[in-house]
């Protein structure tokens, strides 16, 4: 029999739980496995549950256990989660994590430690919510050469761009809908600034391109500044506004990732993604491009990755060899997004077609309902962003927004 523990009885954690006790039976007869929950950790008390009695505050209890063979981790955040995960995996538990902050920022070291000690450390859950995008990137792909993933990876400001689109609603009040609806947080800076996006991204470009990347090497932009006029422009272009998370290996052979709002074309999938919903492309040589969609978030969704995890550990013997990658001490692999090719949306004031074509050569301009005499929108021709910029710092306080275009 394979016991395991749940760390956390939040959202996530009591939603494991759940999940589990509603279909053990079909889970252990399609699985062919004897899987039973044997603890949940936390420091509050939850009484009149049907399973009160498996709650334990001290993890030693869990550590100490040696019947408890794989753990849940759902705590969030990076302490104590990272100690209690650490521990674990050096008694040769197996861990599976929701926890996308944890797995960003440690998780080259918490799977050369599952190495160490012949167990696991899975983590599914940690992008994409139910999507499966971790497992098919390291095992159904890895007969590829991967060349860029990206996606739209936070049900939160996707919803809140959906609103701005569809409805027309302010950035402020999509942003206080979410806030009503529990999409959002009461503090919602990690979505709308692009943090959890940037976490994803992260967890992604590690696993695809085998070397760790680190949060503080990302160039990362949130949605805060976006207005409806750049929602009015962007479907007179022929597109909508999405935040992309996306990384792709450059042609001097290093990385680029980037979380940024997009220009995205109506024909690309990625622009048909609407809501709370997420969805991954990912580029390889043998199969040009594959689309992963679904529900990104949420209490049941990641849950079941969760639980995709905790059934893979207790079918599987010694560690997943193919799920891992090194660690980096210098992002000396990083490409400066400064150098990187793209086109660009410009908003600007005060300015004249004459001025802008000096500057930019030939553009795409645009317009919208309710368009003032003194504003003018435009799609750049193709060029390194590094050169873009100092065009739009000579244009200083004229300018009113600018956005990339997607392009992989």
């Amino acid at each position: 029999m394979s016991k395991f523990a749940v760390l956390g009885h939040g959202v996530v954690g009591s939603g494991t739980v759940e999940l589990f006790l509603k279909n053990k039976d079909r889970i252990n007869k399609q699985s062919n496995i004897d899987l039973d929950l044997k603890y949940i950790l936390d420091i509050r008390d939850f009484p009149g549950l049907p399973y009160s009695d498996k709650f334990t505050k001290d993890i030693n209890d869990i550590l100490n256990d040696d019947e408890v063979t794989i753990v849940a981790e759902v705590m969030g955040g990076v302490h104590p989660a990272y100690d209690f995960v650490l521990a674990c995996l050096n008694k040769g538990k197996s861990v599976c994590t929701s926890n996308k902050e944890l797995v960003a920022k440690k998780g080259a070291e918490l799977l050369k430690a599952a190495k160490e000690h012949g167990c696991n450390f899975m983590f599914e859950a940690s992008t994409g919510g139910a999507i499966p995008i971790i497992r098919p990137l390291h095992s159904c792909l890895a007969a590829n050469d991967i060349t860029a993933v990206a996606g739209i990876l936070n049900g939160t400001t996707n919803f809140i761009l959906t609103k701005m689109i569809t409805d027309k609603m302010s950035f402020a009040d999509a942003l206080a809908m979410a806030q009503r609806l529990g999409y959002a947080e009461k503090n919602p800076a990690a979505d709308v600034e692009g943090a959890d996006a940037c976490r994803k991204i992260c967890i992604l470009s590690s696993l695809a391109f085998g070397r760790h990347v680190y949060p503080d090497w990302v160039y990362c932009e949130g949605i805060t500044e976006l207005t409806l006029e750049d929602v009015s422009y962007a479907e007179n272009w022929g597109g909508e506004v999405k935040l992309i998370g996306s990384v792709k290996r450059t042609e001097d052979g290093k990385i680029l990732p980037m979380v940024a709002p997009r220009f995205v074309c109506s024909g690309c999938q990625l622009a048909n993604i609407d809501d709370v919903f997420n969805g991954v492309m990912v580029f390889g040589d043998g199969f040009d491009q594959v689309m992963f969609y679904g529900r990104g978030a949420g209490k049941l969704p990641t849950a079941s990755a969760v639980m995709g995890d905790v059934i893979d550990c207790a079918k599987r013997t010694g560690t997943d060899l193919s799920l891992f990658w090194e660690d980096s001490e210098e992002p000396d692999f990083i490409e400066d997004y400064q150098l990187d090719t793209v086109q660009m949306y410009i908003r600007v004031n005060n300015s004249d077609k004459a001025e802008i074509e000096k500057l930019f050569g030939e553009v795409e301009y645009l317009s919208r309902e309710g368009q003032p005499e003194n504003e003018l929108a435009f799609i750049t021709p193709a060029a390194a962003e590094g050169s873009l910029n100092a065009k739009l710092e000579y244009l200083g306080e004229k300018v009113l927004g600018k956005i990339r275009v997607f392009d992989m």
